[in-house]
């Protein structure tokens, strides 16, 4: 997908209202949810027990991302989350893995989600992130290698947790065609949805607004 260099303007609230419930200016979209129902779906793209999650202490805004390890944009928006969650001590973020790419894609998604089980997923994620090239067993190996993760373990709980990892897949499949998403990346940033490559400082301001809203 290609880089978003959006102004606030741009940003639009995930699963638009019908008319009768809106509260935000939402234009009329067919969509006959509820507030209630929409809002639950929210809760369920931003809780999922299997979904690789940081949750500081006393967060405010959770950050959804929608990636792909063979996306170069994802690669390039790694750094970008990565000086956020520095920066921002009250974001919890989720990590939707979206394969959406290639083989490679898919392989490299269900080693990161088991990962998690090794307590490992974040240094093995943002490794990942930063490979380059066709991503392939071999480089997902060196990337776990970098993490500190066992292999071989790596590989057997993914063979053991297959039916909860592709479940998870699905899952987010369906709640990123929910939200629009045509690529990756794809961000859901409290009840925002922004497809595409955004810079630190829009990516501040979609935080900055989710938690006036929150606060609201």
């Amino acid at each position: 997908m290609k880089p978003l260099h959006l102004t606030l303007a741009a940003l639009v609230l995930s699963f638009p209202l019908p008319l009768a419930a809106q509260s935000d200016g939402v234009a009329e979209s067919g969509d006959t949810r509820t507030a209630a129902q929409v809002e639950r779906i929210r809760e369920r793209i931003r809780n999922d027990p299997l979904a690789p999650t940081i949750a500081p202490r006393g967060y405010d805004v959770t950050l959804v991302l929608f990636s792909d390890y063979q996306c170069g944009y994802c690669r390039r928006f790694g750094p970008t989350l990565d000086t956020l969650m520095a920066q921002d001590p009250r974001v919890r973020v989720v990590y939707r893995d979206w394969p959406i790419l290639s083989a490679g894609s898919r392989e490299a998604a269900r080693a990161a989600i088991a990962a998690r089980f090794q307590g490992k997923h974040l240094a093995f994620h943002r490794a990942l992130i930063a490979t380059s090239g066709r991503i392939d067993t071999a480089k997902i190996r060196a990337a776990a290698d970098k993490a500190g993760l066992d292999w071989n373990r790596l590989v057997a709980d993914q063979a053991k947790h297959k039916t909860a990892i592709d479940g998870l897949l699905a899952r987010t499949n369906d709640y990123a065609r929910m939200l629009g998403l045509t690529g990756t990346p794809g961000l859901m940033v409290g009840p925002y949805a922004i497809p595409g490559l955004v810079d630190l400082p829009t990516l501040k301001k979609a935080v900055a607004l989710a938690r006036e809203r929150k606060g609201s």
